[in-house]
């Protein structure tokens, strides 16, 4: 868990992903496209990119990616990003953790 919370802190979004996941690219297309500040972790691409996604697992997440993160928070996944997307949620939480500045 500290590889995480090290990973997420002072940082207003945080998407971990792999680089070959289709789902996380569509995510990351997603929130993008607000020109939100992201910071994103390739976990294929870390050096302890396997303890990294054995901590998001214990978190909860299956599969592991994608993982975001708002304001320091774990949102979930996919299914969690569309959701709010579709309730009209996701741009206000954006903003008010920092990742957005319209």
């Amino acid at each position: 868990m500290d590889a995480v919370n090290k990973l997420v802190e002072q940082k207003p979004l945080v998407i971990f992903t792999k680089s070959s996941c289709c789902i996380s690219h569509s995510v990351m297309q997603l929130i993008s496209g607000y020109g939100a500040n992201t910071t994103i972790y390739e976990l294929d691409n870390m050096s302890n990119g396997q303890e990294v996604e054995k901590a998001l697992q214990r978190l909860g997440l299956r599969p592991s990616v994608p993982a975001i993160f708002i304001g320091q928070k774990l949102v979930g996944g996919a299914n969690e990003i569309i959701s709010l997307q579709v309730q009209g949620r996701l741009v206000p939480m954006l903003k008010e953790a920092g990742a957005l500045w319209v």
